[in-house]
């Protein structure tokens, strides 16, 4: 039998003294491309954090891939919330891939002839190769985000968490984002955790939705968990769902309370 892609039985999570999730139990099934939504500080870093193994559960068990959490698991592929340095910023695009195939991502080491093929492959992979002799800073913000997702396909991971990755793009290239990683989910048959603030942008990709707040878990389809008892649960305040030409509003009182989120965001928790 195929194991679980993540599994959280009863699991609580805290962070500097404060509970972060409470009590979670849910089951992701592997090859599902997953929204991971919520209001600020509800948590999504820090599970993601959790399913690599840097926040060890308070209570309860953590799975990955039927395996108990490790460090550094090769199998997980993880695509932080980042700002990229000046001199980060003049590498060209290949050298920015090789960058992490010698030992500054989630993954083994290679000898250096498979260290070329692997970055050759995750370029081409991600539609980057042409971009491959270009520095970072003449790269719009799309085409950054494809060579990070490049970063992330090295060593052909199960699981690629991707951390806020719409961030600071406009509408075409949080589109060619989404399209792209659904397009790679698909092929490369893997699992997916894709967080953001806003659900329409993902509307066309999602498999399921992960909806945390307030210490609680939601996950299953968009229309069994984007309701307005489902959300006033999580936001521990009066929601409602309206649906209009294809988007999906969350309203609370007059205010769409994920676009506000979105307008005043800051790292999440």
């Amino acid at each position: 039998m195929t194991a679980l892609a993540v599994e959280l039985d009863h699991v609580t999570l805290t962070l500097s003294g404060r509970t972060i999730l409470s009590d979670v139990s849910l089951a992701i099934e592997p090859g599902q491309f997953i929204g991971v939504l919520g209001p600020n500080g509800a948590g999504k870093t820090t599970l993601m954090r959790a399913l690599l193994g840097l926040v060890p559960p308070a209570q309860g068990t953590l799975r990955v891939l039927g395996e108990p959490l490790q460090r550094g698991n090769p199998r997980i592929a993880y695509l932080p919330q980042v700002r990229t340095s000046a001199a980060v910023r003049r590498l060209r695009g290949r050298d920015f891939v090789l960058s992490s195939a010698l030992g500054h991502h989630w993954g083994r080491p290679w000898p250096d002839a498979r260290v070329q093929h692997e970055v050759d492959r995750a370029l081409a992979q991600v539609g980057a190769t042409k971009l491959a002799a270009r520095p970072l800073a003449e790269l719009s913000g799309g085409e950054r985000q494809r060579l990070l997702l490049a970063q992330c396909l090295l060593g052909e991971p199960d699981i690629l968490l991707l951390d806020e990755p719409l961030i600071s793009l406009d509408p075409s290239h949080q589109s060619g984002v989404v399209e792209l990683v659904r397009e790679l989910q698909q092929r490369l048959r893997i699992t997916v955790l894709f967080s953001a603030h806003e659900l329409n942008p993902l509307l066309g990709a999602l498999d399921q939705v992960l909806y945390l707040g307030h210490g609680h878990a939601a996950l299953g389809t968009v229309d069994d968990v984007i309701t307005g008892p489902v959300l006033s649960r999580l936001y521990g305040a009066p929601i409602e769902v309206e649906r209009l030409h294809g988007r999906i509003f969350v309203m609370s009182g007059a205010y769409e309370v994920e676009h506000a989120a979105h307008v005043g965001h800051s790292h999440d928790v």
